[in-house]
């Protein structure tokens, strides 16, 4: 099974969407949010990259690189979804002038015009029925120094931490 088959979890990079794409460029790009697809005339009307530090709620610092893709969901001109390849083709066009790193984390910005723009992370593109179906998920706060201990407690549980014969019990 491969990228295009399995859905991944959701905050993908920006590498592992285009390089899904890549494999079917006339394959419509349906994103989906809120329970809804994006409809059949959206726009990709900003593509941003970012390099961040800050300091999280236990003093630790961070450092990310982030880009920002905004979709600007209307219908317009009895158009269809957008295919791979124009997406693909943005993207590149964007590259000619701004770094973008493969590794970076992805966030979209979703807004129909109207309603508050709102970020989201997506889930690695699957190809159903011939079309890529790319979901989004509200991107919640989260407080870092409990994700990073959560992480270590759930790498070191019984199910997937090293069992006593040094082997893991999980694939």
């Amino acid at each position: 099974m491969n990228v295009i088959d399995k859905p991944l979890s959701s905050d993908i990079t920006l590498g592992v969407l285009l390089d899904a794409l890549a494999a079917v460029p006339d394959a419509p790009l349906v994103f989906s949010y809120d329970g809804n697809s994006v409809r059949p005339g959206y726009h990709v009307t900003e593509v941003k990259a970012g390099q961040f530090s800050a300091l999280d709620c236990g003093a630790n610092p961070e450092a990310w690189a982030e880009i920002f893709v905004q979709l600007w969901d209307i219908d317009e001109d009895g158009r269809t979804h957008m295919p791979a390849g124009k997406f693909l083709a943005i993207i590149s066009k964007v590259s000619d002038h701004v770094r973008l790193e493969p590794s970076a984390k992805l966030t979209f910005e979703v807004s129909d015009g109207e309603r508050p723009m709102s970020l989201y992370c997506a889930s690695a593109p699957r190809l159903i029925a011939g079309s890529f179906e790319v979901c989004l998920t509200a991107r919640p706060a989260s407080c870092k120094p409990r994700d990073r201990w959560l992480a270590e407690k759930q790498a070191t549980s019984s199910c997937c931490g090293p069992a006593a014969n040094g082997s893991k019990c999980c694939a």
